[in-house]
């Protein structure tokens, strides 16, 4: 078994098949982390924790005088505040009588074959035989708080998940202040780098790679949505690592609402690394007998650099966190017609694109926003969830038949959590938006939140919503969420329980997707918030492609695509085609370039099919052809980032490799061509070493030359010139 406790040294070690986790209980019944790194067998490696007398620690009182001992000083497993620890709590606790405090010791553990659901929240899940899972309850003899430990080992694959559970075992009623998911505190001296990923509405996924120092370096988001501006996804690795050695540890929180990451050097140079719900929007009152459980947190150990963490958790998410029949399926190649038509649809401009979609080798249409209610701009009916029958004369329905007739699937847009102050939902319901008491309702993009943390929200929804997949006979929804939460206030819940607001209103979300993807089995969904602004784990568990940005352009997609890559498989990222000059930055760059840059994830179309002249067509037509002949390589191969580009601006190159390493391909990108430029060469990865691989053009190669050598790109010129090389083992 992966989990093993040792009675007489009270250590519990945890193994995957490189790396190995370890605690231990002391003898005043503190839980502290001892390691965590590559594999070592048995070993007590509590000797690397050395309690020394530092000023001004505070000492417990069952200390006995000893003041070597501090949970100040001590590395800690899951830290509270209030009983001398001064740095980041993942547990406040106001108590009855007002005091905010917990001392955590150990009571008790529990060791077994498989993997929980976490009631209510998206989850990792494995059969027995894939799984082990350790328990660990920790209880504040004072107040009765009891705080659970979870703990399940994936060994094939490197991942802990780690989750918390916090329960009321006493007589009164607590308020959480925070419940964060983990703690992870290293007693080694500190000389790692830390690797965000920050953005902006277009402009998601900027890699910052940072020098820990002294202090907090924290990233985070209080607007109800994992957000573009920081991702739920963080990693440690050694200060000197690369994508192909050194120690990385990736850090992947399974919640899409408001969260909190940070890590902290303290006064003996050791780091902390906590993780989980963002405080700042957060506050839970917990009565005798209830529990709150918070999400779940995906750990990453790889000991050979950031490529091998990647692609461990790439292969981990695909069958281990996706759901349903496309967690491994190819996805639709589709067309969305919302830049080729914007608002200004109807039938038959809809049925032209279709007919061009099917020219081309395309297999589903997908109406965006504009087809219920009275939508004709961005400023009314969200949450009138009927056909427009002005635009769709005989409804969606009949739409779905006629498409279904020319051989195509059809998909629709929702924005589900929105309302428009302009709607029939809010004339009906205006209760049912979020608003707080005597302040006018903030609005974006036109629309107001609704209260998703309702029943009746969420049984409204659920009913439009099904309705409509069966009248359709949808294969396809893209769920979109197009603004930050404000005016967080529910009339349902007293004054000094608002702070349950915004976990309610994501645990509503994900009920409902939970109906939706149990009722409807086959139906693929597509997670977008204005783009990638909640990408993340948690909408993984219901949503196997997410829409990766509102940006289209092709040389913009490379950088963002490759901030992805870090975090999500391929085969997760929505990628599309769209029209040039690009919508969103004015470039033109050549169609194929745009298509192998779209490959890279699940592919589609973006643009105004009937537009094409019959050179595109037939160009289009080739690379639909091209990606469903290798669609598995993309989406299910091991991936490798060849270029960084915020280092090289002259051009972009990445890899993918079969499973079977028999088949290569490599993608270059010219992003600024060179006069008179210098032989280009690429070294490559995850080849055999001493097999042979031939190329279209006849090349032989060893895979030791490819790695060690490289690859010479061939000489191209233009703007924004591209081209993949095959590579396959003779």
């Amino acid at each position: 078994m992966s989990i093993q406790y040792n009675e007489r040294d009270k250590t519990f070690t945890l193994h995957t098949k490189t790396s190995t986790y370890q605690m231990v209980v002391e003898s005043h019944r503190y839980l502290l982390h001892c390691y965590y790194g590559d594999r070592i067998e048995g070993q007590n490696l509590s000797f690397l924790i050395q309690p020394q007398d530092r000023g001004f620690a505070a000492n417990p009182p069952d200390a006995e005088g000893d003041r070597t001992l501090s949970v100040d000083t001590l590395p800690q497993e899951y830290s509270t505040f209030g009983v001398g620890d001064f740095r980041e709590s993942c547990l406040d606790v106001r108590n009855a009588d007002g005091s905010v405090a917990a001392d955590l010791r150990y009571s008790e553990h529990r060791i077994y074959k498989g993997k929980k659901a976490l009631a209510g929240l998206p989850a990792s899940y494995g059969d027995p035989e894939q799984v082990d899972t350790l328990e660990i309850d920790l209880e504040d003899a004072v107040s009765g708080v009891c705080v659970t430990l979870q703990y399940s080992v994936f060994e094939e694959y490197d991942i802990l998940a780690r989750a918390a559970r916090v329960s009321n075992q006493g007589a009164h009623t607590l308020m959480l202040d925070r419940a964060l998911s983990m703690c992870l505190d290293d007693p080694l001296p500190v000389q790692k780098d830390v690797i965000t990923f920050y953005g902006r509405h277009m402009g998601e996924r900027n890699l910052e790679r940072t020098a820990l120092r002294h202090g907090k370096i924290r990233v985070e988001s209080a607007r109800g949505a994992s957000s573009p501006h920081h991702n739920p996804f963080v990693i440690l690795c050694d200060a000197g690592a690369t994508e192909t050695s050194g120690a990385c540890c990736a850090f992947s929180l399974v919640y899409s609402g408001s969260f909190m990451a940070q890590v902290e050097v303290d006064q003996t140079d050791s780091s902390r690394f906590v993780m989980g719900i963002d405080p700042q929007t957060f506050s839970w009152e917990l009565k005798a007998g209830e529990a709150f459980q918070a999400p779940e947190v995906l750990i990453c150990y790889s000991t050979n650099g950031l490529a091998e963490m990647s692609n461990k958790l790439h292969r981990f998410q695909l069958r281990h966190l996706v759901r349903g029949p496309y967690k491994t399926k190819r996805c639709p190649v589709l067309v969305n017609n919302w830049e080729a038509t914007y608002f200004d649809f109807d039938t038959e401009k809809l049925l032209a694109l279709a007919e061009a979609a099917k020219e081309v080798g395309i297999e589903m249409l997908v109406l965006d926003d504009g087809w219920f209610g009275r939508r004709n701009s961005d400023t009314t009916s969200l949450g009138d969830w009927f056909a427009n029958t002005e635009k769709l004369k005989g409804g969606l329905g009949c739409l779905g038949r006629r498409l279904r007739g020319m051989g195509l699937e059809f998909g629709l847009w929702f924005e589900p959590e929105m309302v428009s102050p302009a709607s029939l939902l809010m004339d009906e319901h205006p209760a049912w938006c979020l608003k707080m008491p005597g302040r006018a309702n903030a609005t974006s993009r036109s629309q107001c939140v609704l209260n998703m943390g309702l029943a009746a929200v969420q049984d409204y929804l659920f009913d439009c919503m099904a309705k409509i997949i069966r009248e359709a006979d949808l294969a396809y929804i893209k769920w979109d969420m197009n603004r930050s939460i404000t005016n967080a206030y529910s009339d349902e819940l007293p004054a000094h329980r608002q702070g349950e607001v915004w976990h309610r209103y994501i645990l509503g979300v994900y009920a409902l997707l939970e109906r939706l993807v149990q009722a409807f089995p086959e139906l693929l969904i597509e997670s977008c918030a204005s783009g990638g602004g909640r990408y993340d784990a948690g909408m993984l568990y219901y949503s196997p492609q997410v829409w990766a940005s509102d940006n289209t352009d092709a040389i913009d997609r490379l950088a963002i695509q490759y901030g992805n890559s870090f975090g999500f498989a391929m085969k997760t990222m929505g990628s599309h085609v769209s029209v040039c000059p690009n919508h969103q930055t004015g470039r033109t760059t050549p169609l194929t370039t745009r298509g192998l840059v779209a490959m890279a994830g699940s592919f589609g179309y973006e643009m105004d099919l009937t537009r094409l002249d019959a050179q595109e067509k037939r160009q289009i037509k080739r690379q639909i052809a091209q990606f469903k002949e290798q669609w598995a390589i993309h989406q299910l191969g091991e991936y490798h980032r060849l270029t960084d580009p915020r280092k090289n601006h002259w051009f972009a190159a990445w890899q993918v490799v079969s499973e079977d390493r028999c088949i290569s391909l490599v993608t270059i990108v010219v992003r600024e061509p060179i006069a008179n430029p210098p032989v280009l060469y690429v070294k490559l990865r995850g080849l055999e070493p001493t097999g042979v691989y031939t190329d279209e053009q006849g090349g032989r190669y060893t895979g030791a030359a490819l790695m060690s050598a490289g690859l010479v790109l061939p000489p191209m010129r233009g703007d924004y010139p591209s081209v993949q090389v095959q590579l396959r083992h003779i």
